[in-house]
């Protein structure tokens, strides 16, 4: 079925290849309206303008979707590994070929400049291609025998079906980092995107289609979240769910995949530091830091979300820090300005409340603090200083532009400031003392650390965290591994 339920009057009618565009769930190969016709809108978030409708599936059809992908699965696993790169090389070649409507189709769903888009689908398409050329390492490990006339391997087997639930803010790179490994190691995948950026999920779906996969190996299911995953988490045939998104939501998942004992991927909630010594390249710094703080608007699990800045330096730093955030730039994605709007107004509405509640702590508003005239989900980049301990802010995950900076006096502080924490995905520091580098790498309890710089992630990197910031690694060798057992095979040749 190839209908498109996206009228022309959409803003999506101005991409150049109208069969990106998919309104239909993409289930065993073909395009699927929901059978009752249920269907929801999404918008743009910068100015509110319809987008178009998406078919939004019951509970039966999401079963479904696993019936197909369970079918494919002994034929997709047994197939080649370079029969499964080349189909994967195929998608990411069509990926690149296509990355400017892909990143039109990403701004006007999710709202990110331009310039942030191109980068995701070029982010997205790099884990596409090297998890082609990943696919065909995995193999048979032989292991010294610990028994007489006996021959030990391990061997590493896909899982089965793999479910993957990814998020709004990074709608193709969340995807592909989950699908390419799962598909690599010879799992079938049923994929649920976020309802406010269905469109560059069914984009890819398109593009996979094209490059040849067979039917019911990489399906994407629309519709409500409760109502397509919870059946997912139930099925024993789904053996491996894979989720990004907030720890609220990880743990209720964790709970539901508990009776069927499948193994977990999460990568959830980020609360990270930034902790910037006074021995620092101040320019350096702060230049690092406005990244870490703004880019997506904020609406980053990598954001940085409390900003410790040691004492001889934290007037200075609040002073470039703001001068900094006043002249970015609020506007529509296809502008191209500095920032964007934020996803929905719950969003929105969090940011009010992290400065009301920091400012009646104590403390003090430098620059921002409000909603932008240019609409109702667009807010001032924000500067709080003198951020007490009991603020909200520094408790929770703001997710948004708002920047709380703090002093500190000494390393140790510092390092248990940023420890104190349920979190554990990424912190950045800024220092030039090799010694203390090594001994915050140590010591800061977080799955990754950036050091004087805020870009780390990557196709080859093992991306995750520690504590309730997740479990597994996604990308590298190990994000591939994730969707495998290993199989313990002991033979007497007697």
């Amino acid at each position: 079925m190839t209908v498109h339920q996206t009228l022309p009057k959409s803003p999506l009618s101005q991409v150049s290849d109208p069969r990106l565009v998919r309104s239909f769930s993409y289930i065993g190969g073909k395009w699927c309206n929901a059978e009752d016709g249920a269907a929801f809108a999404v918008t743009n978030p910068a100015d509110g303008q319809w987008l178009g409708e998406v078919a939004s599936l019951s509970g039966a059809e999401s079963r479904r979707a696993v019936d197909v992908a369970q079918a494919a699965f002994a034929s997709w696993s047994a197939t080649l590994p370079q029969d499964r790169a080349r189909l994967l090389r195929r998608w990411y070649e069509l990926m690149i070929e296509h990355r400017k409507d892909l990143a039109r189709i990403m701004v006007l769903e999710q709202g990110k400049p331009i310039s942030e888009a191109r980068g995701e689908i070029n982010y997205a398409a790099d884990f596409v291609e090297f998890y082609a050329e990943e696919t065909r390492r995995p193999n048979i490990e032989g292991v010294t025998s610990h028994l007489p006339d006996a021959e030990v391997e391990l061997w590493r087997e896909p899982v089965g079906v793999a479910a993957l639930i990814t998020p709004w803010n990074f709608p193709a790179a969340m995807l592909t980092r989950k699908a390419a490994a799962a598909l690599a190691a010879g799992c079938t995948v049923v994929s649920h995107p976020s309802a406010e950026t269905p469109f560059s999920a069914l984009a890819l779906a398109e593009l996979a289609e094209r490059a040849g996969f067979p039917a019911g190996v990489f399906n994407v299911v629309t519709g409500k979240a409760p109502v397509i995953v919870e059946p997912w988490t139930k099925d024993a045939r789904v053996r491996v769910l894979s989720f990004t998104g907030s720890t609220e939501v990880g743990r209720l998942l964790y709970r539901q995949c508990a009776d069927t004992v499948k193994t977990l991927i999460m990568e959830l909630g980020g609360h990270a530091p930034v902790l910037v010594f006074q021995d620092t390249d101040l320019e350096q710094a702060v230049e690092e830091t406005i990244k870490a703080k703004f880019a997506t608007s904020g609406q980053d699990c990598l954001g940085a979300n409390r900003i410790f800045v040691e004492r001889p330096i934290y007037d200075a730093f609040i002073e470039k820090f703001t001068a900094a955030t006043q002249k970015m730039t609020l506007g529509i994605g296809m502008d191209d300005p500095d920032m964007g709007p934020l996803m929905n107004e719950k969003a929105v509405a969090k940011q009010e409340e992290h400065v009301a509640d920091a400012l009646a702590k104590g403390a003090r508003l430098v620059c921002g603090g409000k909603r932008h005239k240019l609409g109702p989900l667009f807010y001032e980049p924000t500067v709080l200083a003198d951020v007490p301990a009991d603020a909200l802010i520094l408790r929770e995950e703001t997710f948004g532009p708002v920047a709380a900076i703090v002093p500190f006096d000494t390393e140790d502080e510092v390092i248990a400031r940023a420890n104190d924490t349920e979190y554990g995905l990424v912190a950045y520091v800024h220092t030039v003392d090799p010694r203390r580098i090594y001994r915050l790498a140590k010591a800061l309890q977080f799955g990754m650390v950036a050091v004087n710089r805020t870009k780390v992630t990557g196709a080859p990197i093992p991306f995750g965290g520690m504590k309730q910031s997740g479990l597994g690694r996604e990308g590298a060798r190990q994000g591939l591994e994730a969707f495998t057992e290993i199989k313990y095979v002991c033979r007497d040749w007697a």
